[in-house]
């Protein structure tokens, strides 16, 4: 009998340690205070991030808010939350927890009978403090900000903003306003009429529309006001936290209570009248009132469906230890959360931080800047970054939180064909790499320090020049939203023409200075002079810009009849044509894809080569001419040498794509490790900042395409999966098929495929054959 338990047990324990983890499994749950700001806990919503954490007994919180931009274009936070009970509950170490509850969405923190609890409303931009004990308690929130004085940005403080490393002038980041007013904390920052978008349209040379010209930063206005029920001011404070001086705005509890709730309401519009800003911002607050007792549930079934939508959950086969393959699937969850707490936001997650920076010198302690620091900028945007924000939401699904992005370019559709017809006198828009979100290059990036006869259009700088393209891979997200969703994408169809029509019209208008004849001996376009990535400058026919024309050409013309006029698409087919073949070499007597016919230099280490392989998709498991791509990787000397997992590195996806399992694992299981940081998904700096958006992104990218590929009407199963991995995921695939599998101790747990008449489409890649479900 003993032996029979004994039997039992053992199998009992087998079967529980091949388990694949739930949700649940994943939240985050700290069992100790945190050192300072560097160790905090993301929480968000709609359009609004906070880091949360609790040091020597005091709670604490930074927010920040989407697309709040001051005059020189830096991503200013809106504050800090500081939080005093008495009697304290925090006061001691025993019995603490702190824990984001990611399937609801929120912080709580415990200990002693007394609960704090952060959310923010995913439908209003409100943030929500609920404090509940079972005795009574007085509550002081103070409103903390570091603006509450002009404070002069110095030296590498610059890189925050839109002036870099070449600041004209004093650089000063103006004073918010901050008072009491109806029992609360009113604050906000207004921008003065003159700001970076003036210096830089003067720069570039570009006075002549100014007044057609989008502007974003005029008179930009963003704040709040925090207040409470039961709570009334009581007089400022100052103080120092790290490296910044702060002066305090104080809110105490009336009486004690069981439960206090306080919250911060923000509104942003670009005003150039206060008043009428101010009387907005009461008004949203006045029509809250109603909404504010059916906000936690409304907010909390966001995120259940959120979840429910798409997921990926992974154990290594008989491990229960938080190894690396556990990692990938925790890290790929809490790193969606942070982008699903910006899915309504009315600018995209930048890449460089998010809604999550913290005081910068925890990140590099030279850097002792204002917690409004962030290395590349805050309007500024950096393309080749950002789309690997943004491609993971077609497989998860998150469709409903791109046009973020796509309204960034939207915005500057405008000024970037004025761009073209007062540089060039053609049409199309011409988009650069390190674009402003007014739709200019970055001013340091265009450089003070020109040749007079330089083209104006151009941007001096040995990194960015002729660097074009970027744009298409937003092209390719805004078709894709069709093709796997069914979504209409009639709203950007003008973009995506205008983007196509300027590599038509530029690279004809270039051929036609340097001589009588616009395309070559075959009738193609020379695209010269070009940029294969920030790699290969001076490309002639770059492989990264035929893949992408090709591929945006071809969806649109793959559109129902009715997206296109009869005109447009005549149009498409003839530029069709003029687009150039890819280009090819050889490595060791093998065919390898080139990164451009010809180039001059080397000035950056990505791999364009390969982007006829991801993001282009033209190359991959079961299309044609695999090895070509495949001898690529494994033979070309700079894809060997770049290659890393570091910031916004893309061998863990080209592996993926190309069906090389171990390469795909080894540099997925780099890539979605654990940050360092006490919050695992706080990656970077890399090459850019913390938390390092792009380094995450890429990280989703790849785990997604390990699991599920396409090739035309086939849906790849594990395309690069290791068989010893347990995995249990929901993804998204195109013609509106979502397809769930589990996978435990080598065996297909399940296969769900909605609609179920696609599941006969399904190749399994792990097996030979189809297995059938155990």
């Amino acid at each position: 009998m003993k032996q029979h338990i004994l039997t039992i047990l053992f199998f009992t324990c087998a079967f529980l340690q091949a388990q694949v983890p739930e949700l649940e499994d994943y939240n985050p749950l700290w069992t100790s205070q945190s050192k300072n700001s560097s160790e905090s806990m993301p929480v968000g919503g709609g359009d609004i991030g906070m880091n949360v954490w609790v040091e020597d007994g005091i709670v604490y919180a930074y927010f920040s808010r989407s697309g709040t931009f001051d005059e020189h274009n830096t991503f200013l936070k809106l504050g800090r939350l500081k939080l005093e009970l008495e009697p304290n509950p925090f006061d001691g170490s025993e019995g603490f927890q702190q824990e984001l509850v990611l399937n609801d969405g929120y912080i709580s923190i415990q200990q002693n009978t007394t609960e704090v609890k952060f959310w923010v409303d995913v439908f209003n931009p409100v943030i929500h403090l609920d404090i509940d004990s079972n005795e009574k308690i007085e509550a002081r929130i103070f409103y903390e900000n570091w603006r509450y004085k002009n404070r002069e940005v110095k030296g590498r403080a610059n890189n925050a903003n839109s002036y870099k490393w070449a600041p004209q002038g004093n650089i000063i980041t103006y004073a918010d306003s901050i008072r009491f007013e109806e029992k609360g904390v009113l604050f906000y920052h207004h921008n003065r009429d003159s700001t970076v978008f003036d210096v830089a349209v003067k720069q570039q040379k570009m006075e002549s529309v100014k007044d057609q010209m989008m502007n974003p930063l005029k008179n930009l206005t963003f704040g709040g006001l925090m207040h409470g029920k039961n709570f009334e001011p009581a007089g400022t404070s100052e103080g120092t936290y790290q490296d910044t001086d702060f002066k305090g705005f104080v809110l105490e509890s009336k009486d004690a209570s069981k439960k206090h709730q306080v919250l911060i309401q923000l509104y942003t519009s670009q005003s150039d009248n206060i008043e009428n800003w101010k009387q907005n911002l009461f008004s949203s607050i006045s029509a809250y009132k109603d909404q504010s007792k059916t906000a936690a549930k409304k907010s909390q079934k966001w995120w259940n469906n959120f979840w429910d939508r798409s997921f990926i959950y992974t154990q290594k086969n008989n491990s229960e230890e938080k190894d690396s393959v556990y990692q990938i699937g925790r890290n790929y969850q809490l790193f969606r959360y942070m982008l699903g707490c910006n899915a309504y936001g009315e600018y995209p997650t930048k890449f460089n931080g998010g809604l999550f920076t913290y005081d910068p010198v925890f990140v590099d302690s030279t850097q002792n800047f204002t917690p409004d620091f962030r290395n590349w900028g805050g309007g500024t945007m950096t393309a080749q970054n950002q789309r690997l924000v943004y491609f993971p939401m077609l497989k998860s699904g998150d469709f409903d939180m791109m046009p973020a992005q796509f309204k960034f370019y939207q915005r500057m559709l405008k000024n970037a064909e004025l761009r073209s017809e007062v540089y060039w006198d053609h049409d199309g828009a011409s988009f650069t790499e390190q674009i402003e979100n007014y739709g200019l290059p970055n001013p340091s990036e265009y450089s003070w320090d020109r040749p007079e006869d330089y083209d104006p259009g151009m941007q001096y700088n040995a990194w960015l020049e002729h660097q074009w393209d970027t744009v298409l891979e937003f092209d390719k997200m805004m078709l894709d939203q069709y093709y796997y969703a069914g979504k209409n994408v009639e709203e950007y169809l003008p973009f995506i023409m205008s983007s196509l029509r300027f590599f038509d019209e530029h690279y004809q208008y270039l051929a036609g200075k340097r001589g009588r004849k616009k395309l070559d001996a075959e009738g193609d376009l020379v695209l010269y002079p070009g940029s294969a990535a920030e790699t290969y400058k001076m490309a002639y026919n770059a492989n990264s810009t035929i893949a992408g024309l090709q591929v945006i050409t071809e969806k649109m013309l793959d559109l129902p009849d009715d997206y296109l006029s009869a005109d447009q698409r005549t149009y498409l087919q003839e530029f069709q044509e003029r687009i150039p073949p890819l280009n090819f070499r050889e490595i060791e007597n093998q065919k390898v894809l080139a990164p451009a016919k010809s180039w001059e230099r080397i000035n950056n280490t990505e791999v364009p080569q390969l982007y006829p392989v991801y993001p282009w998709g033209i190359y991959g498991i079961g299309k044609p001419e695999l090895e070509i791509a495949r001898n690529t990787w494994k033979l070309d000397p700079d894809a060997q040498k770049f290659r890393s997992h570091v910031g916004w590195k893309q061998d863990n996806i080209f592996a993926a794509r190309l069906g090389l399992t171990d390469d795909a694992a080894k540099y997925t299981k780099l890539k979605m490790a654990n940050s360092g940081r006490r919050f695992p998904a706080f990656w970077g700096p890399g090459f850019d900042w913390v938390p390092d958006h792009n380094w995450g992104g890429s990280g989703m990218i790849g785990l997604q395409e390990m699991l599920l590929q396409t090739a035309g009407d086939k849906i790849l199963l594990f395309p690069a999966w290791p068989k010893d991995w347990n995995v249990h995921f929901k993804l998204h695939a195109p013609g509106n098929t979502v397809v769930e599998a589990k996978l435990e101790g080598g065996q297909m747990k399940l296969l769900k495929v909605v609609p179920a008449e696609r599941e006969k489409n399904i190749q399994n890649m792990l097996f030979k054959s189809n297995q059938k479900l155990e």
